[in-house]
């Protein structure tokens, strides 16, 4: 499949998982979080003082404010990404427990520039979609490929997402750093399965 086509076969289903997404009930999302909150500490095995990298949720994606609380409450570094621009990979910084959080772009929160700056061991990444070989389907803008490609060690990669963003194969490039899991309301699902690069 050419490049133009793989764009072109994303585009058409990110706009559809846009629209899944946004028709998924608020309250039915609110709970949904809170069952993947808890599937995510029973199911994802954590070192102590593992580097784990968040997000502040927008729009309609699931919200992982919860487990980020309670992974600060339990003493694990937690940081946050900051976009810098286009083009560029996100800057994760560390979210010290009391310290406050500035807007960010793209309607996210994030620590001060003055925060420290992590590597992460792990990445809890929001998506569009996800397939049932692990491959995530981003916003297009590559902020995480490009981020996962400066670092020297490859982190372990959690998506969270609701499961009605499944869907049935997503093309992969080279590029496309699959996940290694994903965490929705009904569980904790590991990847092992290769896909095969489009």
């Amino acid at each position: 499949m050419s490049d133009a086509k793989i764009e072109e076969a994303k585009a058409a289903l990110r706009a559809e998982a846009h629209k899944k997404r946004a028709a998924f009930h608020p309250s039915l999302r609110s709970d949904a979080a809170r069952a993947a909150a808890a599937h995510f500490f029973e199911g994802v095995p954590l070192e102590k003082g593992e580097v784990v990298a968040g997000y502040w949720p927008i729009r309609d994606e699931m919200d992982v404010k919860s487990v980020v609380a309670r992974l600060m409450d339990a003493g694990q570094p937690v940081c946050l990404p900051v976009v810098l621009g286009d083009e560029q990979p996100l800057e994760l910084r560390i979210w010290e427990d009391g310290a406050p959080l500035y807007e960010a772009g793209f309607g996210t929160l994030a620590p001060p520039e003055e925060a420290p700056r992590a590597v992460p061991d792990v990445i809890i990444m929001p998506l569009l979609g996800f397939d049932r070989y692990g491959t995530r389907l981003g916003y297009g803008g590559g902020y995480y490929d490009r981020t996962l490609a400066t670092l020297d060690k490859r982190p372990r990669l959690i998506g969270f997402a609701f499961a009605l963003q499944e869907v049935d194969l997503i093309p992969r490039e080279a590029h496309d750093v699959p996940l290694d899991a994903i965490v929705t309301e009904h569980g904790v699902r590991n990847f092992e399965k290769k896909a095969p690069v489009t």
